[in-house]
C-alpha cells in the first residue's frame, strides 16, 4: 500500500493542504505559475503552507524543528511586494500600504478612514497588491506580517465582529470590492508571511510602533 502524501498549494485555483493528489491537481492542472509540492506528513505540509516555504528537493524534513531551521536560514524575496496596515484603535482610523521590498518604495496607499481594525487593513492591503500585480500582469511575491489576513485572503472570506451600520458603510463597500475580486478572479503571485522575528519590520510597516 502507497504512503499517504499531503500535498501543499500555495498558488492555484484555490490554496491550502489537500489530502489526494486529485484534489491538488484540481487547483493547478492548467494554472499558469501553479505552485504546489508533496509532503509526508500533513504537519510538515501546514507548517510549509503557513511558512510559504518549500524545502529543496532531496532533502527531505523529518520534523517540524528541521522545518523550522531552514526557515531560520532563509532570506526574504527582495523582488516582491510588502504590504502594511496602521490602526490608531481597535476598531479606529485604518489606513494601509504596499511597497516594493527591495527599495521601500509607496506602489500605493489607502486611507486613513474610519472604524477599520489592522487585520481589515491588511486583508485589503494583500488583495489591493495582487489585483495591481495582475493588472501588471506581474508574479511578484506579496509578503504580509498578518497570519489572519493571509488566511482570510487564502479562504477567500474574512470573519470580522465590525457591524455593517451607517458608521461603518464607507468600509464594508471595499471590503465587498476586495471579496468580490477574490471570488471572481486567480492568481499566480505567492502569499507569503512576512517573518519579523528574523527579518525586523516589514518594509511597509508605518513605524509608529
Amino acid at each position: 500500500m502507497a504512503k499517504k502524501k499531503f500535498y501543499v498549494v500555495w498558488s492555484g485555483n484555490k490554496t491550502g493542504v489537500f489530502e489526494t493528489w486529485d484534489d491538488c491537481k484540481k487547483q493547478v492542472n492548467g494554472v499558469k505559475g501553479a505552485r504546489y509540492k508533496s509532503f509526508p506528513s500533513k504537519q510538515e505540509a501546514e507548517i510549509a503552507f503557513e511558512t510559504g516555504y518549500a524545502p529543496t528537493k532531496g532533502k527531505k524534513q523529518t520534523s517540524s524543528v528541521k522545518q523550522s531551521s531552514h526557515l531560520e536560514e532563509s532570506k526574504y524575496i527582495k523582488e516582491s511586494i510588502s504590504v502594511d496596515a496602521a490602526c490608531s484603535g481597535n476598531p479606529g482610523l485604518m489606513e494601509y500600504r504596499g511597497v516594493y521590498t527591495e527599495n521601500g518604495k509607496e506602489i500605493f496607499h489607502y486611507g486613513p478612514v474610519d472604524n477599520g481594525t489592522n487585520n481589515i487593513g491588511e486583508f485589503l492591503a494583500i488583495v489591493h497588491a495582487l489585483a495591481l500585480m495582475k493588472q501588471k500582469n506581474s508574479n511578484l511575491p506579496v509578503y504580509s506580517d498578518s497570519k489572519i489576513a493571509i488566511g482570510w485572503v487564502r479562504k477567500r472570506q474574512m470573519n470580522t465582529k465590525i457591524p455593517r451600520d451607517q458608521s461603518t458603510e464607507h468600509l464594508w463597500k471595499v471590503i465587498d470590492r476586495a471579496k468580490h475580486w477574490l471570488n471572481t478572479n486567480t492568481y499566480a503571485n505567492e502569499v507569503l508571511k512576512w517573518e519579523t522575528k528574523l527579518w525586523g519590520e516589514s518594509k511597509a510597516d508605518f513605524g509608529r510602533k
